[in-house]
């Protein structure tokens, strides 16, 4: 293991531990991540004793600043790329109602069997006797060569302890591609009413890493199969299942949203895209229905669904600023491209498109791919070939009337001094007839046009030229 400790902090550790005959110990992720070639930044320390003592002398050595958190009992400096935390080897114990532990000293035994999973409770020592040497109590290799999230104690104990534990068992088990243990799975099922004692902020933490995943559809099977998204995010379990009338039935919905989301991570890690991949069709149990003759319908449920956005995004507590306007974007013009991509398309459509995406327009139209989850091959030739040609119609018709982020070439202000009026209705008709004029290619998107076509405007609701630059 000695390999692995190039880093300049530990041979500074190394001498801390020896004049202070101090046992020190790298534990958690960083000793995880060595063994699974994953980059890491964060190193956690245990020392047997006062942690945050040794962490001052640390940073002395350092001559970096150090931030220390007494309740915690933790302390914590940066130093070159690598950001360090140190705590006392320590032992836990839970009241029902809180996930706060009260904790007292303990050996580097009770810190590891206090750590969620067998995979973090591996430690290196730096410690100059026994330098490099590493500890496994819990057999964490073996599940880490085996793909497996295990707990080190009964999983009912652990979950029941610190419920968070079980949306991090899932989070891992997705970013990592790893299968939970059976029983640990078994644990969460049964724990899964715990999740109510912790803070939402919390668990949306959790729920945006394993959005940001590989394949979050990993996590998010575990979630609905153990019953937490039940809990978390009932609006998205409501998407499960099929409904049949007259033998006819609709796709599930849940499992296509997962689809999709997969289909999105292939290519963009932007999270709000992904948050508009899992709730582009979130309406559509509210707008299900059953026509004789035709089958399932959702008519409007991208509509429904961007007025459902800002409620989500505040239960959930997403940020409610331009990040939740674009997934309210995303959601509302998911359609767009694709009712697009099976017509023929005409430049005022496409213009009309370019007016309302904006800047979002190549967003939108990732997520309108990633939305074609049909197994049927001829299908999705058809579909990606039509993209192909609403992709160039967006190019040429950009080019040609610069429609994306559209400022109008006449202003409210510009109609004012025209006819000399004041702000008032005539203002709007006149702005919103140039905007159409432009949009339906009546005129070309340029000052010298819009003027014109204002002054025919103006005159025929008896409006009269008073000034004209």
């Amino acid at each position: 293991m000695k390999k692995h400790l190039q880093h300049p902090i530990f041979s500074v550790i190394l001498k801390l531990a020896a004049e202070q005959n101090v046992q020190v110990f790298a534990i958690g992720g960083f000793v995880r991540d060595l063994f699974l070639d994953r980059p890491s930044k964060d190193i956690d320390i245990v020392v047997i004793g006062n942690g945050i003592s040794f962490a001052e002398r640390v940073a002395q050595k350092l001559h970096v600043k150090l931030a220390v958190f007494k309740n915690f009992g933790t302390a914590s400096l940066k130093y070159k790329d690598l950001e360090i935390e140190f705590v006392g080897a320590r032992k836990e114990s839970y009241r029902l109602d809180s996930r706060k532990p009260i904790v007292e000293n303990g050996t580097l035994e009770d810190d590891q069997k206090r750590r969620d999973f067998t995979i973090n409770a591996l430690a290196i020592s730096l410690h100059p006797d026994t330098y490099g040497q590493l500890l496994d109590p819990f057999n964490g290799i073996a599940d880490l060569e085996q793909k497996l999230i295990r707990t080190p104690l009964n999983p009912i104990e652990t979950f029941s302890d610190d419920p968070l534990r079980m949306l991090r068992a899932i989070r891992f088990a997705s970013q990592l591609n790893f299968k939970i243990d059976d029983i640990a799975v078994k644990a969460i099922v049964e724990n899964a009413h715990r999740i109510g004692i912790i803070s939402q902020e919390r668990i949306t933490d959790e729920l945006n890493k394993i959005i940001l995943s590989t394949k979050p559809s990993i996590g998010f099977n575990y979630l609905f199969d153990t019953g937490l998204l039940h809990k978390i995010f009932p609006l998205m379990t409501a998407l499960y299942g099929v409904d049949y009338i007259d033998g006819k039935g609709h796709k599930d919905n849940f499992y296509h949203t997962l689809q999709v989301l997969d289909n999105i991570c292939d290519t963009t890690d932007d999270l709000w895209l992904r948050w508009a991949a899992i709730l582009h069709d979130i309406a559509k149990p509210a707008t299900k229905r059953f026509e004789p003759g035709h089958g399932w319908t959702f008519h409007g449920h991208e509509d429904k669904g961007a007025r459902m956005v800002p409620k989500i995004f505040t239960q959930l507590k997403l940020p409610l600023n331009e990040k939740m306007k674009f997934v309210q974007k995303m959601v509302q013009l998911h359609l767009r491209p694709i009712v697009l991509a099976q017509s023929i398309v005409t430049d005022s459509a496409v213009r009309r498109l370019l007016f309302e995406a904006g800047e979002d327009i190549e967003s939108l139209m990732l997520l309108c791919k990633a939305d074609i989850t049909t197994k049927n091959e001829y299908k999705v030739k058809k579909y990606r070939q039509n993209f192909e040609l609403v992709q160039q119609k967006l190019k040429d018709v950009e080019e040609r009337d610069n429609m994306r982020n559209w400022q109008p070439p006449v202003t409210g202000i510009d109609i004012m001094a025209l006819f000399g009026i004041k702000e008032g209705r005539e203002v709007g008709i006149i702005k919103n007839q140039i905007r159409e004029a432009i949009l339906e290619g009546e005129i070309p998107n340029e000052r010298e046009a819009a003027i014109n076509y204002t002054i025919k405007k103006g005159e025929e609701i008896g409006l009269k030229v008073v000034g004209k630059d």
